[in-house]
């Protein structure tokens, strides 16, 4: 579930793109060159001080924490990590109730920080959203975004519980099969797993991997389902909170079902803004010249998809779901998107070729639900999903959750309304309906959330930020369009660059203005 484009890079988010799996469709959600710190001639290189932590995790065997180290050696794959990173792994509880019984490893990734020793602050553990997005994958394709920061920090990331190479999820044919064959085949090849690969477990991983890590508190910035767990980790360990950075939040006030209708109005909402702009900017506007026509033109095309798909290149046809999931991807690059959408919309609606629409999509990572040969990201999704909500709703509820999200966009309410059906045959019970995010006593945590995001509406940030308690959540707003907004905002740049080099928050209700001001 790659975010990687030509265009600007947004990190994957808590409902990207498009999954479809056993027939229901849940809207969900670049190898970076090494570089060298060279010493003058004659002089040799600083040593490196390791920093140690005198705080372990409470209730867990020594043999996870004073007697564990973590072996960081050079990464063997991906292949965008073999040069410039250190690979290691985590031994953890598989239950943290039963912390003498089996035990699992958790895959990490670290870029050693650039900076002297002396103003070296610890590490950064990022989590790049999903759920289900590798972190070890991620951090050589983000790396870019976060590169201005190993002045001060190491950069960590990790595969969370059922990703990647941390005790992956499997629901296929087989069991090395990383497709979905509905739950069934979860229970028999992860049966064992699925209770304990929810957030709230691997947000105690987080605490173990913070000691391991030498550090006294937590630093940590997550984006999109980055937030909720990094939100949970706050409730959890509220006194090992150190400076967390929630940018594009999901809503904690909202159960599963109620995110969805949230999603799909805030994605119509931005298409209209794009349809309004394409009206007034672009000669022959593929979307028509006000909203009765765009609604219009919209619904016939997909009528037309419906009935026959367009060919999209290799052997791939495009259909009436598709399309509304290849545009909210464009959506989610804000602005920047705007254009091609337009060149490639016209393309399909002038000359059936949807091989615009669905490369721009690939590019930025969802309209191909093939996953790549180790990449099990839909699938961890899924049971990362329906581990944490005990949404398991009877089937008058999903008819009438259905309709909601149907009557809630004309463009993209059908293509993500059959979502409702994810988790009410999971095998097992999932946590919460919401999650618990109250971190009271916690050191301030930064939330950043966009006006115009079309993934976690821009109401999931206030709620976020409220839900943290009192002195705790601080919100940065800005007035930008697309799926997150650092670092393509300067002024959010400053902010949490800010934060997270001294601590200090910026003053409440800053506003950055950006592509919507």
């Amino acid at each position: 579930m790659s975010d990687a484009h030509p265009i600007r890079s947004r990190r994957p988010g808590l409902s990207a793109g498009a999954l479809i799996i056993a027939g229901v469709v849940l809207a969900a959600t670049g190898a970076v060159g090494a570089w060298l710190q060279r010493d003058a001639p004659g002089r040799t290189a600083e040593p490196r001080t390791e920093f140690t932590a005198s705080n372990p995790p409470a209730g867990l065997p020594t043999a996870f924490t004073t007697g564990q180290h973590l072996r960081w050696s050079r990464c063997t794959s991906p292949p965008t990590a073999r040069t410039g990173y250190d690979c290691a792994t985590m031994k953890t509880p598989l239950d943290y109730r039963k912390p003498d019984g089996r035990t699992i490893d958790v895959a990490l990734i670290r870029r050693k920080a650039t900076g002297p020793n002396a103003r070296r602050i610890g590490s950064l553990v990022l989590n790049f959203g999903g759920p289900g997005v590798s972190g070890v994958s991620g951090l050589p394709e983000f790396l870019n975004e976060y590169k201005p920061l190993l002045d001060r920090y190491d950069l960590v990331s990790f595969d969370p519980r059922g990703v990647g190479a941390t005790i992956p999820v499997r629901c296929g044919e087989t069991a090395d099969d990383t497709g979905y064959y509905g739950t069934d085949a979860c229970a028999k090849y992860s049966g064992a797993l699925l209770p304990y690969i929810g957030t709230s477990h691997t947000a105690r991983d987080l605490d173990l991997m913070r000691y391991l890590l030498g550090d006294e508190r937590l630093h940590y910035f997550g984006v999109s389902y980055g937030t909720e767990l990094g939100a949970v980790y706050a409730h959890l360990y509220p006194s090992h909170v150190g400076r967390l950075v929630l940018e594009a939040p999901v809503d904690p006030t909202e159960d599963l079902n109620e995110k969805r209708v949230s999603q799909v109005k805030a994605v119509q909402a931005a298409f209209d803004r794009f349809a309004a702009h394409c009206a007034a900017r672009i000669r022959r506007c593929p979307t028509g010249d006000g909203p009765e026509e765009t609604a219009r033109r919209m619904a016939r095309l997909a009528d037309r998809l419906e009935k026959k798909p367009a060919p999209a290149g290799g052997g791939r046809n495009l259909d009436a779901d598709d399309l509304a999931h290849a545009v909210s991807d464009h959506l989610r690059l804000g602005t920047d998107g705007w254009s091609p959408l337009a060149k490639a919309l016209t393309a399909l609606i002038d000359h059936n070729d949807a091989g615009p629409l669905s490369k721009g999509a690939d590019d930025f990572g969802s309209a191909d639900h093939a996953p790549t040969p180790r990449d099990n990201s839909h699938v961890a999704l899924v049971a990362i999903t329906c581990a944490d909500s005990s949404l398991r709703p009877g089937f008058e509820r999903l008819d009438r959750d259905e309709a909601r999200i149907k009557a809630a966009s004309p463009v993209f309410g059908a293509a993500r309304s059959t979502g409702v059906y994810l988790c009410y045959d999971w095998p097992f019970d999932g946590e919460r309906a919401t999650p618990q995010v109250n971190a009271d006593g916690a050191a301030p945590v930064l939330v950043v959330g966009g006006t115009g995001d079309p993934i976690t509406p821009y109401p999931g940030a206030r709620h976020m930020a409220r839900a943290l308690g009192d002195g705790v959540g601080v919100l940065l707003t800005a007035e930008e369009e697309g799926h997150g907004t650092y670092p393509h905002n300067r002024c959010v740049v400053e902010a949490v660059d800010t934060y997270l080099r001294t601590g200090r928050t910026p003053a409440v209700g800053t506003v950055c203005r950006g592509s919507m001001s």
